[in-house]
């Protein structure tokens, strides 16, 4: 089942379209403000997000830019900005589609279902080695040799990991990782980070108390080795 985050503030519009898409089947999480938007999708992973601009926290365009840091799952946005330019920073920013309100619901069915059978189409299945470790982001496993165990990772390890490994060789920083994980309002706690790191290496590590992949770069961030 297709999941959809729908993230918009007027409830007239959020209703009807949780109706609508339930309807044909679709799996609906909601946010009503941009933090929330981002913690949801670090929680929950969405197959798609419709996005307003207008939020009464974070500008959308702070939204597009959290997601892009570690998912590349299609963003349509839904605004009432209907200038040109607006329309060419949300794409820039990584947004996969434009609708103006007011919209037709058909239209926006339409271009929901191309939005996710592209994103299909288009996911890498390129698996990505670290250490005796192989990570298939598409299928979100990870297997380790000898004998292919499975190795299991909480949703939030899944959102650190797919960061880091999506940018292999870069610092990535702290407060960048604790931003698209958590929201903004968490951009300084970096135990919390810190916790979560080091199970990630007791998972995946050969030896966590002195990693080869999963790298602090002290004061500033981490970094994936392959």
């Amino acid at each position: 089942m297709t999941r959809v985050l729908i993230v918009d503030d007027e409830s007239q519009l959020l209703r009807a379209l949780q109706i609508n898409l339930r309807a044909r089947g679709y799996e609906i999480t909601t946010a009503a403000d941009g933090a929330t938007a981002l913690s949801t999708a670090a929680r929950h992973p969405p197959d798609v997000v419709l996005l307003d601009l207008g939020l009464p926290d974070l500008d959308g365009i702070e939204v597009i830019h959290g997601l892009r840091g570690w998912t590349r799952v299609p963003i349509i946005v839904l605004s009432g900005r209907a200038d040109a330019a607006d329309k060419v920073q949300a794409l820039d920013a990584g947004a996969d589609d434009y609708v103006t309100k007011p919209f037709n619901m058909d239209e926006l069915l339409a271009r929901l279902r191309a939005a996710v059978r592209h994103h299909s189409a288009d996911t890498p299945q390129k698996p990505i080695p670290l250490g005796n470790h192989t990570i298939n982001l598409a299928a979100h496993l990870i297997t380790r040799s000898p004998g292919e165990a499975v190795v299991h990772l909480t949703p939030t390890e899944w959102r650190i990991l797919t960061i880091l490994v999506r940018h292999p060789n870069q610092l990535v920083e702290s407060r960048r990782l604790l931003i698209q994980i958590w929201g903004p309002l968490y951009r300084n706690e970096t135990d919390n980070l810190r916790f979560h790191m080091a199970r990630l290496r007791r998972k995946l590590e050969p030896d966590p108390t002195h990693p080869r992949h999963l790298l602090t770069e002290p004061g500033l961030g981490y970094r994936y080795q392959p």
